[in-house]
C-alpha cells in the first residue's frame, strides 16, 4: 500500500527528511517510552496539532503520468522545547492522532540536539526501522500464503504417431 520511505542505509547518518519519515511511522508506544525518557519539560507551540486533508497523487506503474488518487487525512504540528532559540521540531503524520504528531515533533527537536541525538537514534530510529522491517516481512508472508503457482502439463506421447492419427 505504501512505498518504503526509509531508503537510507541502516548504519550511518540519515537526513532530517528520512528521520521525519521514520518518526511519522513509529509506533505510539515506542514514541511515548523514548521521548518521555529524554524530555519532561514544557513545549512552546509554533503550530498546535491540526488535522486536514492532502491530495495524494499516484503514477501508473510507478513511472507513468501522475494522476489524483484521492485525499488522505494528516495531522501536523511545530514546536520548540523550552527556550526560543531551541531547535524547532516538526511532524506530519497520517491520520488524526495529535498525540503521535506531538511526540514525533518532540523527537525531531531532540534529535537536533547533540546531547540526545546518539541515544535517540539508537533507541528510537533503529527500533522503528526494526519494527517496520518486521511489518514488511509479515505482509510478505501473508501475501506468499495466498500465492498460486500456475503450471502447464504437457501431454505424453508414446513417440509414435500423433494422437490424432490413432483415432
Amino acid at each position: 500500500m505504501f512505498h518504503a520511505v526509509d531508503t537510507s542505509p541502516a548504519t550511518g547518518a540519515i537526513t532530517r527528511a528520512d528521520r521525519m519519515a521514520l518518526l511519522a511511522r513509529a509506533p505510539i508506544d515506542l514514541l511515548e517510552r523514548t521521548v518521555g525518557a529524554h524530555h519532561a519539560g514544557g513545549l512552546h507551540w509554533l503550530r498546535r496539532p491540526e488535522t486536514g486533508l492532502m491530495m495524494v497523487q499516484g503514477r501508473v506503474g510507478g513511472t507513468g503520468e501522475r494522476f489524483h488518487l484521492g485525499e488522505i487525512t494528516v495531522t501536523r504540528c511545530a514546536l520548540r522545547l523550552g527556550a526560543a532559540d531551541a531547535p524547532a521540531g516538526v511532524a506530519w503524520v497520517l491520520g488524526r492522532d495529535a498525540r503521535r504528531c506531538t511526540l514525533a515533533a518532540v523527537a525531531d527537536a531532540l534529535l537536533q540536539d547533540p546531547a540526545h541525538h546518539d541515544a535517540l537514534s539508537l533507541e528510537l530510529l533503529q527500533a522503528t526501522r526494526q519494527h517496520l522491517a518486521e511489518q514488511a516481512q509479515a505482509r510478505q508472508r501473508r501475501a506468499q500464503s495466498t500465492r498460486v503457482d500456475f503450471f502447464t502439463m504437457a501431454r505424453e506421447s508414446d513417440g509414435g504417431a500423433d494422437d490424432e492419427d490413432e483415432a
